[in-house]
């Protein structure tokens, strides 16, 4: 796979927990940084205080020994069924990820997590361009560190929501 494939990382779980309360914790930015191994929490930029289309919020990242900073903008956003954000520039996103709600029957909540490299530039682009015959492999590299990330933030998520749920 290339970068021009817009590779896609897509988990799922299921969450004994109305989506409600999944939706409170997943549009947090703060809260990321409790769930994810790789987003260390972000906060609302911009007068911003919650989600909302065109909303922009920051996050701390730090992957090995790297640390950065992303800036994104809500570009998705119906309550209870879908939030979605571009990092970057939302026309030439770095990586555009969504988390969908799907409402089970009897109860519950089936999350699905997803994120699409590209096209904007990124890290990964970065050192592609240093090594672009080591392409398909860094790609490769990359997606499955995202999809092992996304598991343990969804697994994460799914123990907050299921405590909230029981608590309330």
């Amino acid at each position: 796979m290339k970068l021009v494939d817009r590779p896609t990382v897509q988990v799922e779980v299921e969450i004994d927990a109305p989506s409600d309360i999944v939706w409170a914790l997943v549009t947090d930015p703060a809260r990321m940084g409790d769930f994810s191994p790789e987003c260390e929490g972000g906060s609302w930029i911009d007068d911003a205080d919650g989600p909302g289309v065109g909303a922009r919020f920051t996050a701390g990242n730090r992957r090995e020994a790297r640390q950065w900073e992303t800036t994104s903008t809500v570009v998705q956003c119906e309550p209870g069924r879908v939030f979605g954000w571009a990092v970057g520039d939302p026309s030439n996103a770095s990586a555009t990820w969504r988390y969908q709600f799907h409402p089970r029957r009897g109860g519950g909540t089936r999350l699905v997590e997803s994120a699409e490299i590209g096209p904007g530039p990124s890290g990964l682009s970065a050192a592609v361009a240093e090594a672009p015959d080591k392409e398909e492999a860094m790609i490769a590299n990359r997606t499955d560190e995202h999809r092992r990330n996304m598991e343990a933030t969804l697994a994460a998520i799914k123990a907050a929501a299921e405590r909230s749920a029981r608590s309330s």
